[in-house]
């Protein structure tokens, strides 16, 4: 794998493609999906390229947590916190992982249908 973030959420970090951000920091960007599949839809990515769950290192600890938290953070935000939500993160070809670098979907503001689990 290259150790250039070149996949489009690495395009993204860089600036040279543009997204409607929600929240950044020094490790974490999250952003709306340009697909979106509720009124909320929310893609929240490490900075550091983790090409997929399988991919994570036990040193990546803090960044997943700290992703989840972040995630929880913009659900507040947006005032779905309390209707309730879901995080996904898609893995590999059989899990519709479409872009190879890590990332969670924040989904809410209406009825989800479908229960995982």
């Amino acid at each position: 794998m290259p150790e250039k973030n070149d996949t489009i959420f690495g395009k993204i970090i860089r600036g040279e493609i543009p997204a409607s951000k929600v929240y950044e920091d020094d490790e974490v960007l999250a952003f709306s999906d340009i697909a979106p599949q509720a009124p909320v839809h929310v893609l929240v990515i490490p900075k550091k390229r983790i090409a997929g769950m399988n991919d994570a290192a036990d040193e990546d600890a803090k960044l997943l947590g700290k992703l989840l938290l972040v995630c929880k953070k913009i659900a507040q935000d947006k005032g779905i916190d309390k209707s309730g939500y879901r995080i996904v993160t898609n893995c590999g070809p059989h899990g519709c992982q479409s872009v190879e670098h890590l990332h969670f979907h924040l989904v809410g503001g209406t009825q989800l249908t479908g229960k995982l689990g």
